[in-house]
């Protein structure tokens, strides 16, 4: 009887490991020999806010935040982040709940940057980088930003124009004239190649905002055709 108790407890015990809850994931984790689909997962699985991706900041002047898209499962974002990263850079991911409307998060966001800024003189940069949906986002904080720190926005494969159902429910109205200390960034993919767009009949990316740096991506990246998630690490590649 007593040797079946032991065998239950170490059984429960060796399933509890198992079942673990991992550590907030940081930049050193994200290995080669790790596959981009369970990484993604450990970065969509993050608590909703503003996520440093590395503790130290000894050497950091910019701050670098990434910004997913909606219904986002990570991994389209594993690259690119190892790709941007230098010592130079702060590297954060900002998770929000991105199944509703955008202007809280967006709001949020917003303080957050503030909240760091306030906390370290020797940040000389903000750069917010946001795909798809998340584009919506970080172009939305451009509305907020008074702060005296240069920001950098850049946002890939998103529907700036607006899409019927984001006007109806969610009041969007695009972002027309860029505020003090700011530069945007679009990074548009070709309509017929993009599986989130192509069905529509007017492309959501395709809008003028006065002083916006727009650059439309090639058709295809590293053999693959340059659709939708794959924008982020071409982007990454010949940007930073």
């Amino acid at each position: 009887m007593k040797q079946i108790f032991y065998i239950l407890a170490a059984t429960f015990f060796l399933t509890g490991c198992n079942n673990a809850p991992q550590p907030p994931i940081q930049l050193n984790d994200l290995s080669d020999e790790i596959s981009v689909k369970t990484l993604g997962k450990r970065l969509i699985d993050l608590p909703f806010g503003l996520n440093a991706l590395e503790l130290s900041e000894d050497e950091a002047q910019e701050v670098f935040i990434a910004v997913h898209g909606g219904s986002s499962e990570g991994y389209e974002w594993i690259y690119p982040i190892k790709t941007i990263d230098t010592k130079q850079k702060h590297m954060h991911f900002y998770r929000w709940p991105d199944n509703g409307c955008f202007q809280s998060s967006a709001e949020e966001l917003a303080s957050e940057i503030n909240n760091l800024l306030s906390q370290n003189s020797s940040y000389k940069k903000v750069t917010l980088m946001g795909h798809s949906y998340g584009g919506i986002l970080v172009a939305n904080v451009l509305k907020h930003w008074n702060a005296d720190t240069p920001i950098e926005v850049h946002v890939v494969a998103s529907p700036l124009l607006g899409m019927p159902m984001l006007t109806k429910i969610c009041g969007y109205e695009p972002i027309t004239m860029l505020p003090k200390n700011s530069s945007l960034f679009e990074w548009r993919t070709q309509h017929q190649l993009d599986s989130a767009f192509k069905d529509l009949l007017e492309d959501p990316q395709q809008i003028n905002i006065k002083g916006s740096l727009v650059t439309v991506l090639p058709d295809t990246y590293k053999g693959n055709r340059l659709g939708h998630n794959w924008s982020i690490s071409w982007v990454a590649d010949e940007f930073f």
